[in-house]
């Protein structure tokens, strides 16, 4: 990818087509040349559509009209465990290799009647499970920085494909970073809403109770956009919720330094006092705060969302739909459709979860964890009778090398600052924070900006803000 390349923004593209400066076939026409010139290295799709250039032309009849919804002619992404009616949806996984979704998600239906012209579907670690997209069943996305580096995960495809142009913008999904680490790792935004307030109906299941759809984009003004077309209260989910909150200004930000001692790269933490240093150049106030179980997070984390997930992949039994092999018996036809349909790490956490949830131990762990998850959220309500908004690196480094992280628990660590807003449920925004060297080469590090619920706002109040900073 082409250092300093100015890539189309959704704003930009549309003042373009306003202006008849551009139409929407050109903007298909501009990311099917990126793709064309990127994607056999980077292999961020699973797949581009047959149908993309008729859609664009369609949403130019219907700009030519004075028809067409507030996205009508924008590019987008879709990560492959977002329900497409009519399209295949695997979640990166073997075990849906074959499958159709018969009906569209509640965010395709909405991204629909905006008028956005969807270019195809993104590569994932395996049922979003991974920090690394290396989980797939089907390739192994590349960062398009350093093609011998991880994208982050398990939204690695969106991010990907959004860094080097492949679309102007891109949906992925959240359980405890999968926006927002491979926003930081590719250098794009990525923003994880508030839980509940966009619609789940038509995601395939993780962590039912940590699981967010969100947008992958190039400017927060972006994000911004996309959140306003997809997020709202739907009937299919009812845990989705209508955000009411009044928009206050944002003064004070919280800096939690307790907890960013250990495991960070000392360019990172560099980068990220430069953008305190800056924020509060622009009139901010910078606090320091306790959040005295934040340490547990990352712990309680990986008890809860293996526990949901083996829940989850329960009905993946190879009998009603799946990927299905045949054995001797009925046990084998289950233990050699699972065992084979599903990958290593996908195996690992339904393990996982299915002994902590189990009888002598659920008490011991799974209780535990969500009474660790209770007095995290009391935590975060404390700090934000303090502070307007809460600030750390998005990832303790840049992108690791593929290889780099063979043992599960160092991969894990990639999200220890990301799993508590999925824990809280709180929003969080993930903004790039400048470059910094690794071995030679230059790579894009995040800033992550957390809200209380329903503060997206504020998050894109300072997100802009800090989108105004310079890192030379």
């Amino acid at each position: 990818m082409e250092k300093g390349e100015r890539q189309t923004t959704i704003v930009d593209a549309l003042k373009q087509m306003d202006n008849k400066e551009c139409s929407a076939l050109e903007l298909t026409e501009s990311c099917l040349a990126h793709i064309n010139t990127y994607e056999s290295d980077v292999d961020a799709y699973l797949e581009v559509f047959d149908s993309l250039r008729d859609d664009a032309k369609q949403a130019d009849t219907k700009r030519q009209q004075g028809e067409g919804g507030i996205l009508c002619g924008v590019p987008i992404a879709i990560k492959d465990n977002i329900l497409m009616k009519g399209k295949k949806s695997t979640a990166g996984s073997k075990m849906l290799e074959t499958y159709t979704a018969v009906y569209d998600a509640t965010v395709i239906e909405k991204l629909k009647h905006a008028g956005a012209v969807i270019v195809g579907r993104a590569n994932l670690d395996e049922f979003a499970m991974g920090s690394s997209t290396e989980n797939s069943a089907f390739k192994t996305t590349k960062n398009p920085h350093d093609f011998s580096r991880v994208p982050g995960g398990s939204s690695g495809g969106s991010a990907a494909l959004v860094a080097y142009g492949g679309a102007l913008v891109a949906l992925g999904s959240d359980t405890g970073g999968s926006i927002r680490q491979p926003a930081s790792f590719c250098g794009v935004v990525g923003l994880k809403p508030t839980y509940g307030s966009v619609s789940r109906y038509g995601l395939t299941a993780m962590g039912s109770s940590l699981d967010v759809i969100g947008p992958l984009t190039r400017s927060v003004a972006d994000a911004e956009l996309l959140y306003s077309v997809i997020s709202g209260r739907d009937p299919q989910d009812a845990t989705s919720l209508t955000c009411h909150s009044d928009k206050k200004p944002v003064r004070t930000i919280g800096v939690p330094r307790h907890f960013l001692r250990e495991g960070i790269d000392s360019d990172v933490v560099k980068n990220f006092d430069k953008a305190l240093e800056g924020l509060k150049d622009q009139g901010y106030t910078i606090q320091d705060i306790e959040l005295p179980t934040i340490n547990y997070a990352l712990a309680t984390y990986y008890i809860v969302m293996p526990a949901e997930a083996s829940t989850n992949l329960a009905r993946f039994d190879g009998v009603r739909y799946g990927y299905h092999e045949e054995g001797e018996t009925l046990l084998e036809d289950y233990t050699h459709s699972r065992g084979r349909g599903f990958g290593k790490e996908v195996k690992r956490r339904i393990l996982i979860g299915t002994y902590v949830l189990s009888s002598g131990y659920y008490d011991a762990y799974y209780v535990k964890a969500q009474a660790v998850r209770h007095a995290l959220r009391s935590d975060f309500a404390e700090a934000f009778s303090h502070v307007d908004v809460i600030m750390t690196p998005t990832t303790p480094t840049p992108a690791f090398r593929f290889g780099d992280k063979k043992d599960p628990l160092s991969m894990y660590l990639a999200d220890i600052f990301t799993v508590p807003s999925n824990l809280t449920g709180m929003p969080a925004l993930s903004v790039p924070m400048g470059e910094v060297l690794c071995d030679g080469k230059m790579l894009p590090v995040g800033l992550q900006i957390m809200a209380p619920h329903c503060g997206e706002k504020q998050l894109f109040e300072v997100g802009k803000d800090v989108e105004k900073l310079t890192w030379n």
